[in-house]
């Protein structure tokens, strides 16, 4: 089974287009658990332009809460790891420590980007990564690492020798791809990826612009995906559409749950 994390950063960036309360990612986290998802996804950055390190400590406490009652969901926090302290942000090492989540997802995110467009170059920062996987699998977290879709299998041998547990392939040139009507290659660049991952014994996530057209195809390619992250093309289709049937759908698309 291909579980679902529902990303709900878009949420928290309406939210502060008004700067006031509302929508409230919390809220959308537990509409989307309702539903069926199997987990929920956040990016804090240090400038907090959208979840907020107060956000991260809320659906963390929401999260545990389903958990108590008998309900399994995991909880995602995405970010660089080489993030510092800044303001009231305390840096990502110390939001996971404070906020014990099931899975840390190190992502090499520059302030200026607007959104994730790269993975790692393993082959230059396995080494860096290495401490930082240590002190944050020691805190409890399964630690996956975002890379290209196409990462050699000598750099995936780097990520298992920093420790990491996955990977997350990034499907954006993907997603492209399949839009434009042909994505061959890069399909078979993010198989070719999620099958050396395998055999050296590392789960593949993957994310970044998938959606309910090109999910399918992904999945089919790639029956052994552990987790998908999904938040821009799902908050966006349930604009029009609700959140929990979107949700729903996405589920249906990865396959029956029990």
């Amino acid at each position: 089974m291909t579980a679902l994390s529902v990303n709900i950063n878009k949420v928290a960036v309406l939210r502060n287009s008004r700067g006031h309360a509302e929508p409230d990612p919390l809220l959308a986290a537990r509409v989307a658990i309702e539903a069926g998802a199997d987990g929920i996804t956040v990016h804090p950055r240090p400038d907090q332009r959208h979840i907020r390190v107060d956000d991260v400590a809320r659906v963390a406490a929401e999260v545990a809460s389903w958990n108590a009652r008998g309900r399994a969901v995991e909880y995602n926090i995405e970010g660089n790891p080489f993030a510092p302290a800044r303001g009231s942000y305390p840096g990502f090492v110390e939001l996971v420590r404070r906020t014990r989540p099931a899975q840390a997802t190190l992502v090499p995110d520059g302030d200026a980007q607007i959104t994730s467009d790269h993975g790692f170059d393993l082959t230059a920062e396995a080494a860096r990564l290495a401490p930082l996987v240590s002190e944050l699998k020691a805190l409890g977290c399964r630690v996956s690492l975002f890379v290209d879709a196409g990462t050699r299998a000598t750099d995936l041998e780097r990520a298992v020798a920093a420790g990491a547990d996955r990977i997350e392939i990034y499907t954006e040139p993907y997603a492209r791809a399949y839009a434009a009507g042909d994505c061959t290659r890069e399909l078979d660049a993010c198989v070719r990826t999620a099958e050396a991952a395998r055999a050296h014994g590392l789960g593949v996530n993957a994310g970044h612009d998938l959606n309910q057209r090109n999910l399918g195809a992904l999945k089919s390619a790639i029956p052994f995906l552990a987790e998908v992250s999904i938040g821009h093309a799902l908050i966006g289709e349930a604009l029009y559409a609700g959140l929990a049937p979107t949700v729903r759908a996405y589920l249906a698309i990865l396959g029956t749950r029990d």
